[in-house]
């Protein structure tokens, strides 16, 4: 099942897990509110950096919130594939997660940035790339990782069945209408599931009173957002 992007006259409410993940990024600061100069040019109210899920108890949190995730999606795959570096990580706890919390225990694998010549060699860490493979990773911003990690797994005779983030950032690209999430789901046919996207962080900050950041969200997607 591929997973929709809510309109913005029109949000579905954010499911407990997304409220529960929200409130995970800004306890432990991934997600800041402010003003951050992106890549891409564009100040943006708001900064998530997935690199900051640096504790036990932190990327536990985040494991059964993709897990979650995926659970409300109802995406179908037989293993899961984290690109390298940040997916790493992420796609191990989502594992973890699933085996704990679904009782789905299956295999995952994520990549080398360079080719072991040595020991068992090539670039592929733990299990085959086999059937449906689910891509891990944070956000995406230009694509480059998901479209190496579909051809690493199409490479291996391996199919992608989609890809999995934690945010969704809903703004259309520097050089088009369409979003990088979009722009995934046009070019390979597969869908793209986030756990959170700007839709809930709006949600989020109406519901804790939180006007002056709720605001310039707005004025930002006026801006950059997508068409509805």
């Amino acid at each position: 099942m591929t997973s929709t992007t809510p309109s913005r006259t029109q949000s579905a409410p954010a499911r407990d897990y997304q409220t529960d993940f929200i409130e995970l990024c800004m306890r432990l600061g991934v997600l800041k509110f402010g003003t951050f100069r992106l890549k891409s040019g564009r100040d943006s109210p708001y900064f998530f950096n997935a690199g900051l899920f640096s504790t036990g108890r932190g990327i536990a949190a985040v494991g059964r919130a993709y897990a979650a995730a995926i659970a409300a999606s109802g995406l179908s795959f037989e293993m899961l594939f984290g690109p390298a570096y940040k997916g790493i990580p992420l796609v191990a706890v989502t594992a973890a997660a699933l085996a704990d919390t679904q009782g789905l225990d299956l295999p995952f694998a994520f990549n080398r940035k360079e080719a072991k010549d040595h020991g068992e060699g090539g670039r592929i860490v733990g299990g085959p790339l086999r059937g449906n493979v689910l891509i891990v990773d944070d956000v995406i911003t230009a694509g480059t990782a998901v479209r190496e990690s579909i051809d690493i797994i199409r490479d291996a005779g391996a199919r992608p069945a989609g890809v999995l983030l934690a945010l969704d950032r809903q703004e259309r690209g520097a050089d088009g209408h369409l979003s990088a999430v979009q722009e995934v789901r046009a070019q390979f046919g597969i869908p793209v599931v986030a756990v959170i996207g700007l839709d809930e962080l709006m949600q989020h900050m109406q519901a804790q009173g939180r006007t002056a950041e709720l605001a310039s969200m707005q004025s930002y997607r006026a801006r950059y957002g997508l068409a509805d």
